[in-house]
């Protein structure tokens, strides 16, 4: 008599073998010496609303020194990063990237992404975002844009990723870093340490981002590191 198949064990290993391979597959190196800028920000503003101009310059301002630009893809100020990509680098020296998720209401890329990636889960998406970026910038936004700013402070708080920019742009996030400070540090015993909290940069606007990302850009040139410094592992 055959012994009974456990579904959930089957599963579970199927699982545990598919996150091998792609942790396995993660750790091949980036030879394509671009230095790419992941814009995380809200989907909901609009075109005539101020911080949509504000991160298109800014997207611009990095394109045209030579940096590649990675969004959502979506719209929103998504769209304004992948806009200003392309105003920057005219000539079309190098792709604007939009990394997707398979969303039931969100319409799809945005009609300035020149490479477009979809994934099923935020899991898999944030993965490819951590693989791409050589630095984040982060706008505006909901809970979309908290989750990959967050996903990424972890990252680089464990050393999973290192040597990688992670800058918060607006008073919407300094109330973050104060809130973090108050309630994490003053418990006896610290909910976190003093010098993870000290990882973000956080900044007025989006002058003061693209300054902290060109001196980034700048240090590394002709050294360029492989995306994301290392590889993340699960």
């Amino acid at each position: 008599m055959t012994d009974a198949v456990d579904p959930y064990a089957v599963v579970d290993e199927v699982l545990r073998a598919l996150w091998g391979a792609v942790n396995t597959l993660s750790r091949v190196p980036d030879h394509s010496g671009a230095y790419r800028v992941a814009i995380f920000g809200s989907a909901r503003v609009h075109r005539d609303d101020p911080e949509f101009a504000q991160v298109r310059e800014l997207s611009r301002r990095l394109a045209a020194r030579g940096c590649s630009i990675v969004t959502g893809g979506g719209p929103g100020l998504m769209e304004a990063a992948n806009e200003g990509e392309r105003l920057g680098d005219p000539t079309n020296q190098r792709n604007t990237i939009g990394v997707r998720v398979e969303l039931p209401f969100e319409q799809g890329v945005n009609a300035y992404v020149e490479e477009s990636y979809v994934h099923g889960t935020f899991f898999s998406r944030l993965h490819h975002f951590v693989r791409l970026g050589n630095a984040f910038i982060i706008a505006p936004g909901g809970i979309g844009t908290t989750l990959e700013a967050l996903m990424v402070w972890q990252l680089l708080q464990v050393k999973h990723i290192v040597d990688v920019p992670l800058v918060f742009v607006g008073s919407m996030w300094r109330e973050l870093d104060e809130w973090a400070k108050r309630t994490m540090l003053t418990t006896d015993p610290p909910l976190a340490n003093a010098t993870d909290l000290q990882i973000p940069v956080f900044v007025n606007d989006m002058e003061e981002a693209a300054a902290v990302v060109l001196a980034h850009y700048e240090a590394t040139r002709g050294q360029r590191p492989p995306a994301g410094g290392q590889a993340p592992r699960s």
